[in-house]
């Protein structure tokens, strides 16, 4: 965990607004921005349900003009990126309205580098690799996962080596995120499943980061907490504005606890499954969730003995390690019930990528902060222990040369 006497920051949108019908304020918000002209960056399905379109008008009635760019894929690539600049250009843009959930996002993220920085957006990998400020950034969000709405971190496909850019920087954070639960209301379950273990994916890794402080230990306990409770009923009744309205806060609060710890092991494979298998993350997060922190239990159990109560569980009488791989049974077992995949292998997977898909997550930068360091050969049976096929407890990570 972060030492006291070394210094940290905290990133945020200067705006967050929260709760049924915010969206209502896109308009005036933008317009506070200063933008004229705004390129709206969302995907082929907002675009087709006609969410985008209402976005638009509700800016043109602020006085803003917009253009709709949907060329936002699931696990956005540079080239989605590079479209979305020439689309900013074209229209003369002076402004970026993203709405939909990571990808549009990430996507709307990468087009603000280069615009402002010029250049190709692999240029950007890495940590606070910009240097001039980006255009005006307002973030819609429909989802209750990524948190990308609030955070700084933009995750790329780089097309030519099918892996997934890691770009953290500060100045890709929204000036002004929205999560308004009525738009995340139209969610099938299964992504709501999937999003939502994403965001405890996000809380868990943040929880036990090496960087983790005071303060976003606050906002991960609680978004356990949260999703212990509302995620379910979500998946269940996607119309529970209760459920959603709780999970939006969820999701945020995941997203300011790593968006500022940072994460770990869990999202350094997921993005790896992301680029070679353009597999959904939230999915990918969720079943090698288990297996990571089955290894990690070793390097700080009282860290899991506390998601364990934060889950729910009844520890009493348990040492921390005990406590702690009970909690990480709990995962497996919400992941169950909300019928998320059992294995990697049921996603297409095969065992002969494990090691060069290894080998790319020892590069990721979000491996930094895992609080138990993991040779190749472990992060292999990490990816094997995930794939379903076999099972594979604490005692056995612990084993791995």
């Amino acid at each position: 965990m972060a030492l006291a006497d070394e210094v940290f920051g905290f990133y945020i949108p200067t705006i967050s607004l929260m709760g049924v019908g915010c969206v209502k304020e896109t308009g005036a918000q933008a317009k506070a921005l200063g933008a004229t002209n705004v390129l709206i960056v969302t995907d082929a399905g907002m675009y087709k349900l006609g969410v985008a379109d209402q976005i638009k008008k509700m800016i043109e009635d602020a006085g803003i003009s917009a253009t709709i760019f949907s060329g936002a894929e699931p696990n956005p690539t540079d080239k989605n990126v590079h479209d979305g600049v020439q689309a900013y250009l074209d229209n003369q843009c002076d402004g970026i309205v993203t709405l939909g959930g990571g990808s549009s996002h990430d996507c709307g993220k990468g087009v603000g580098l280069v615009v402002a920085g010029g250049g190709n957006i692999r240029d950007y990998e890495g940590v606070n690799k910009s240097t001039k400020p980006m255009p005006p950034f307002l973030a819609i969000n429909t989802t209750a996962g990524t948190a990308s709405e609030m955070t700084r971190f933009c995750i790329i496909t780089n097309t030519d080596t099918h892996v997934k850019m890691a770009i953290v920087d500060w100045r890709v954070t929204p000036n002004v995120a929205i999560n308004d639960p009525v738009l995340m209301s139209g969610m099938p379950p299964a992504l709501t499943a999937a999003t939502g273990m994403d965001a405890l994916t996000h809380a868990i890794e943040a929880y036990v980061s090496t960087i983790a402080t005071p303060v976003t230990d606050a906002c991960a306990l609680q978004a356990i907490e949260l999703i212990r409770d509302y995620l379910p009923a979500a998946v269940a009744n996607g119309k529970n504005m209760v459920a959603r309205d709780r999970m939006a806060y969820a999701e945020f609060l995941a997203g300011m606890a790593f968006n500022n710890a940072s994460l770990g092991y869990v999202h350094a494979m997921a993005h790896q499954l992301g680029g070679f298998y353009n597999l959904p993350h939230g999915v990918c997060n969720a079943i090698l969730l288990p297996a990571v922190c089955d290894f990690n239990l070793i390097a700080c159990p009282k860290r899991y003995k506390n998601i364990a109560i934060a889950l729910g569980q009844d520890v009493s009488g348990l040492s921390d390690l005990d406590a702690g791989a009970k909690g990480i049974q709990a995962i497996r077992q919400l992941s169950a019930a909300l019928g998320i995949p059992a294995g990697l292998a049921e996603l297409g997977v095969c065992e002969d990528d494990l090691e060069t898909m290894a080998i790319n997550a020892k590069k990721d930068a979000c491996q930094l902060t895992n609080p138990r360091t993991a040779t190749l050969p472990q992060v292999v049976e990490i990816f094997m222990a995930s794939m379903g096929m076999h099972e594979v407890g604490v005692e056995d990570m612990r084993a791995v040369a």
